[in-house]
């Protein structure tokens, strides 16, 4: 059983850890019983439909069930019989549909059957709803009529400029409102290493005196890294190099066709060297790292060559909503079919790279309403113009994943092949994770829809070395944006990380504002004495290069 240091002591008990297997896959049942049976629910469902049609049409329901939903707001919805019709008629059948995958999930399919289901369930009912159209929208009417008209030109004319540069979907950001290193990513610091896949950028200490140990930072791949240097007082590099740490952050270049080869040793190689390049600059012997999302995959695909080598210069290591077991349920599981990762694949391949455009479109589709379909009603239907939101801004500013690469992730989340010792080689090294025993800071949140918390939770039981858990609120990217000051903000930090995740957090102590300070009070234990700042960033043997935020993520090469 996983021991769980307290976050400001760092004391863990002596007791062996066991090691942890792959969560096992449900057994699927046949398909003869499942197709009879499925045939049984969508008459059913048909029949009953039927009828709350029919009395919808007649009347007999007076309320507009799923008053909550925002889309309905508007009073017409419950005022006007024709629209109140039409808004019970489109509910229950949006309900129907979801009642039909509860069902077939009742029926024994496999979880990532359901998930695949319900994916494609939901963005049907998101875009099959009324208010996505002029005459079913009648907020969108009356504003046409409050504008004479002028609100439906500017919507016709900004879905005319998303079709052509945005793939058709409505923008997220307004492109114009924030650039990177104007208002994002302005925290001060320096490229002092670089090589054809990564830029490694040192920070600028704030405080006169800094921690021993190093920080490194590692964002996803699939991500540009300035979602973790926002603003000021929206950045989780600001807030670590404000804590004292020596900061450091991989910039990963954005790969084009003929980098299509880039796989996992590319990239585990380059946060080897970026490791190796901060123990020269810093002088010390050893570093942390906080892993982000994919990035915290390739944090720990280090982490088990070190183990393997018998290499400790990572001292400790945090996550940051991290799936490593992609057993586990997830809607991510969605795209884990043979089919799909085929089809996955094969584009890839043609192209060399999945472009990030294309990759974004479809996590889009994961919350359908929220990320396309609001847009499409305020900016086409309404005529607003495209909000100037941070987050939105770097959504939109996806790289690209190179072919190679993609393909082992595909084998991820089809094989989960990361759990099962020997099935993956990375640097020469097979991958065992139950080998990797540096102390861990795991964290989830609580309604993140890419990688569930009980999935995190169970990254923090993988590995071998005491480990820390702890389950922000909010969502995936609203628990990474997370500063402290924000009132809503709450954690949560457990004891012993026991089997079952439900009976963790029902003993886990409640604390109000962000888990980053948590986190800092966890590795400024790990991170050595106080020493004087440096007063210049890089060594002689790394100099500093080029100012942050480098130019990697400006997609510039140097001269």
């Amino acid at each position: 059983m996983t021991a769980v240091q307290h976050p400001s002591t760092g004391t863990t008990p002596s007791t062996p850890l066991p090691r942890l297997q792959a969560a096992p896959e449900p057994e699927r049942r046949r398909r003869g019983p499942a197709v009879v049976a499925g045939s049984l629910a969508v008459g059913e469902e048909t029949v009953r439909l039927g009828r709350e049609l029919a009395a919808i049409t007649l009347g007999v329901e007076r309320e507009l069930a799923g008053t909550a939903d925002k889309r309905f707001a508007d009073p017409a919805w419950s005022g006007h019989p024709g629209y109140r019709r039409l808004g019970q008629g489109y509910l229950a059948w949006s309900a129907s549909l979801d009642r039909l995958v509860d069902r077939y999930e009742a029926g024994g399919a496999g979880w990532r059957e359901v998930e695949r289901a319900r994916f494609a369930v939901r963005a049907l009912a998101a875009a099959a709803s009324p208010t996505n159209t002029l005459a079913g929208n009648p907020a969108a009417l009356k504003k046409a009529l409050e504008t004479g008209g002028r609100s439906v030109v500017r919507g016709v004319g900004q879905m005319l400029t998303d079709v052509r540069t945005n793939g058709g979907l409505p923008a997220l950001c307004d492109p114009t409102a924030f650039g990177v290193g104007r208002n994002l990513a302005t925290t001060r610091g320096a490229v002092v290493y670089r090589d054809d896949v990564i830029e490694l950028i040192q920070y600028a200490p704030a405080t006169p005196d800094v921690h021993a140990r190093p920080l490194l930072v590692v964002p996803p791949v699939i991500n540009r890294y300035y979602l973790l240097d926002l603003r000021a007082g929206r950045s989780f590099i600001e807030h670590a190099v404000g804590k004292g740490f020596q900061t450091f952050v991989v910039s990963w270049r954005n790969p084009s066709k003929q980098n299509a080869h880039w796989d996992l040793d590319t990239y585990t190689e380059r946060l080897r060297r970026a490791v190796a390049v901060m123990k020269e600059v810093t002088g010390s012997p050893d570093v942390n790292m906080v892993g982000f999302c994919a990035g915290g995959i390739l944090q720990t695909l280090l982490l088990n060559h070190l183990a393997a080598v018998d290499d400790r210069s990572v001292h400790s290591a945090a996550y940051g909503v991290t799936l490593l077991d992609f057993g586990e349920r997830a809607p991510i599981g969605a795209f884990a079919g043979k089919w799909v990762t085929g089809v996955a694949r094969r584009l890839s391949r043609a192209r060399g790279v999945l472009g990030g455009k294309s990759l974004g479109s479809v996590f889009s589709f994961m919350k359908p309403n929220d990320l396309v379909f609001d847009g499409l009603v305020s900016q086409w239907l309404q005529g607003e113009p495209v909000p100037a939101f941070d987050v939105l801004a770097w959504n939109a500013d996806a790289p690209n994943l190179p072919a190679r690469l993609h393909d082992q992730f595909l084998g991820f989340f089809r094989d989960n092949s990361l759990v099962q010792p020997g099935a993956l080689t990375v640097l020469g090294s097979p991958v065992d994770l139950g080998e990797i025993t540096v102390p861990t800071f795991v964290t989830g949140a609580i309604t993140d829809h890419l990688t569930p918390w009980r999935g995190c939770y169970r990254t923090s039981r993988l590995l071998s070395g005491p480990s820390t858990f702890v389950l922000s609120n909010g969502g995936h990217i609203q628990s990474l944006v997370n500063p402290p000051g924000n009132p809503k903000a709450k954690h949560w930090v457990g004891g012993e990380a026991v089997a079952d995740p439900e009976e963790w957090r029902a003993a886990a102590e409640e604390r109000t504002g962000s888990w980053w300070e948590t986190w800092a009070d966890w590795t400024a234990v790990r991170s050595g004495p106080q020493v004087p700042a440096p007063e210049t960033l890089g060594s002689d043997r790394h100099p500093a290069l080029t100012p942050a935020p480098g130019l990697y993520v400006l997609d510039k090469t140097p001269a």
